[in-house]
Protein backbone atom coordinates (compact mmCIF):
# COMPACT_ATOMS: atom_id res chain seq x y z
CA UNK A 1 0.00 0.00 0.00
CA UNK A 2 1.78 3.11 -1.00
CA UNK A 3 2.27 5.47 2.04
CA UNK A 4 -0.01 8.86 3.01
CA UNK A 5 -2.69 6.97 0.66
CA UNK A 6 -5.23 7.79 3.35
CA UNK A 7 -5.19 10.96 6.23
CA UNK A 8 -7.18 11.82 9.20
CA UNK A 9 -10.99 9.71 9.58
CA UNK A 10 -10.43 7.96 6.62
CA UNK A 11 -7.26 6.26 7.87
CA UNK A 12 -8.46 6.00 11.32
CA UNK A 13 -11.37 4.08 9.27
CA UNK A 14 -10.18 1.82 7.34
CA UNK A 15 -7.78 1.14 10.63
CA UNK A 16 -10.88 0.38 12.25
CA UNK A 17 -12.16 -1.93 9.73
CA UNK A 18 -9.13 -3.84 9.55
CA UNK A 19 -9.11 -4.46 13.07
CA UNK A 20 -12.71 -5.35 13.12
CA UNK A 21 -12.74 -7.62 10.08
CA UNK A 22 -9.59 -9.34 8.66
CA UNK A 23 -10.61 -11.96 10.34
CA UNK A 24 -14.55 -11.67 10.47
CA UNK A 25 -16.10 -11.18 6.71
CA UNK A 26 -19.39 -10.74 8.36
CA UNK A 27 -18.66 -8.54 10.86
CA UNK A 28 -21.23 -5.87 9.95
CA UNK A 29 -18.80 -2.16 9.23
CA UNK A 30 -20.06 -0.60 6.21
CA UNK A 31 -19.20 2.41 4.61
CA UNK A 32 -20.19 5.67 5.38
CA UNK A 33 -19.79 7.31 2.56
CA UNK A 34 -19.83 6.23 -1.55
CA UNK A 35 -15.85 6.24 -3.15
CA UNK A 36 -15.41 8.74 -5.61
CA UNK A 37 -15.15 7.22 -9.28
CA UNK A 38 -12.01 5.80 -9.53
CA UNK A 39 -10.96 5.28 -5.86
CA UNK A 40 -10.52 2.37 -4.07
CA UNK A 41 -10.86 3.77 -0.42
CA UNK A 42 -13.99 2.76 1.37
CA UNK A 43 -14.46 4.39 5.32
CA UNK A 44 -16.60 3.06 8.00
CA UNK A 45 -18.72 4.77 10.67
CA UNK A 46 -16.74 6.09 13.82
CA UNK A 47 -16.91 3.68 16.51
CA UNK A 48 -15.49 5.72 19.00
CA UNK A 49 -18.49 8.11 21.32
CA UNK A 50 -17.37 10.06 24.48
CA UNK A 51 -17.95 7.89 27.46
CA UNK A 52 -19.00 10.65 29.76
CA UNK A 53 -16.39 9.33 32.05
CA UNK A 54 -16.30 9.39 35.58
CA UNK A 55 -16.00 12.95 35.96
CA UNK A 56 -19.63 13.61 34.33
CA UNK A 57 -21.22 11.02 37.74
CA UNK A 58 -21.12 7.83 35.78
CA UNK A 59 -18.28 5.32 37.65
CA UNK A 60 -15.31 4.45 36.23
CA UNK A 61 -15.82 1.39 35.42
CA UNK A 62 -19.25 1.48 34.10
CA UNK A 63 -17.95 4.60 31.88
CA UNK A 64 -15.01 2.44 30.80
CA UNK A 65 -17.63 -0.83 29.97
CA UNK A 66 -18.93 1.71 27.53
CA UNK A 67 -15.53 2.94 25.90
CA UNK A 68 -14.50 -1.24 25.66
CA UNK A 69 -17.88 -1.49 23.44
CA UNK A 70 -17.98 1.79 21.23
CA UNK A 71 -13.88 1.64 20.64
CA UNK A 72 -14.34 -1.92 18.88
CA UNK A 73 -12.35 -3.76 21.52
CA UNK A 74 -14.79 -6.45 21.92
CA UNK A 75 -14.42 -7.62 18.26
CA UNK A 76 -10.70 -8.55 19.48
CA UNK A 77 -10.59 -9.20 23.08
CA UNK A 78 -12.05 -11.78 24.69
CA UNK A 79 -13.76 -10.50 28.17
CA UNK A 80 -16.29 -12.19 30.18
CA UNK A 81 -17.92 -9.13 31.71
CA UNK A 82 -18.66 -7.26 28.37
CA UNK A 83 -20.09 -10.75 26.72
CA UNK A 84 -16.83 -10.44 23.83
CA UNK A 85 -15.17 -13.41 22.51
CA UNK A 86 -12.83 -11.67 19.86
CA UNK A 87 -9.41 -14.04 18.65
CA UNK A 88 -7.63 -11.24 17.30
CA UNK A 89 -5.93 -9.99 20.59
CA UNK A 90 -5.27 -11.72 23.87
CA UNK A 91 -8.18 -12.89 26.10
CA UNK A 92 -8.18 -10.13 28.78
CA UNK A 93 -9.73 -12.90 31.17
CA UNK A 94 -6.80 -15.18 31.09
CA UNK A 95 -4.14 -11.81 30.65
CA UNK A 96 -5.32 -10.23 33.63
CA UNK A 97 -3.72 -6.95 33.00
CA UNK A 98 -3.41 -4.62 35.34
CA UNK A 99 -4.78 -0.88 34.96
CA UNK A 100 -1.07 0.56 34.35
CA UNK A 101 -0.21 -1.86 31.55
CA UNK A 102 -3.96 -1.62 29.85
CA UNK A 103 -3.55 2.29 29.73
CA UNK A 104 0.09 1.85 28.25
CA UNK A 105 -1.87 -0.73 25.42
CA UNK A 106 -4.60 1.52 24.75
CA UNK A 107 -2.47 4.54 24.14
CA UNK A 108 0.56 3.44 22.19
CA UNK A 109 -0.75 -0.31 20.91
CA UNK A 110 1.59 -3.11 19.75
CA UNK A 111 1.65 -6.35 18.04
CA UNK A 112 -1.82 -6.35 15.89
CA UNK A 113 -3.10 -3.49 18.40
CA UNK A 114 -3.64 0.16 16.94
CA UNK A 115 -2.91 2.97 19.17
CA UNK A 116 -5.80 4.65 20.42
CA UNK A 117 -4.17 7.64 22.00
CA UNK A 118 -5.76 9.92 19.25
CA UNK A 119 -9.14 8.41 19.28
CA UNK A 120 -9.87 8.45 23.09
CA UNK A 121 -10.03 11.29 25.50
CA UNK A 122 -7.56 10.89 28.11
CA UNK A 123 -10.72 10.12 30.60
CA UNK A 124 -11.89 7.38 28.12
CA UNK A 125 -8.33 5.51 28.30
CA UNK A 126 -8.40 5.83 32.11
CA UNK A 127 -12.34 4.47 32.33
CA UNK A 128 -10.94 1.26 29.80
CA UNK A 129 -8.20 0.73 31.92
CA UNK A 130 -10.30 0.58 34.93
CA UNK A 131 -12.41 -1.53 33.68
CA UNK A 132 -10.46 -3.80 32.11
CA UNK A 133 -8.23 -4.35 34.76
CA UNK A 134 -11.33 -4.59 37.57
CA UNK A 135 -12.95 -7.17 35.59
CA UNK A 136 -10.92 -9.46 33.57
CA UNK A 137 -10.77 -13.05 34.62
CA UNK A 138 -13.58 -12.45 37.05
Amino acid sequence: MPPKLLHGQDARDVATYIAKCSANPSCGVTASKEASAGSTTTTTPATTTPSGGAASGGSAVAAGKKVFASAGCTSCHTLKDAGSTGTIGPDLDQLKPSEPTVQHQVEVGGSAMPAFKSQLSATQIKDVATYVSSVAGK
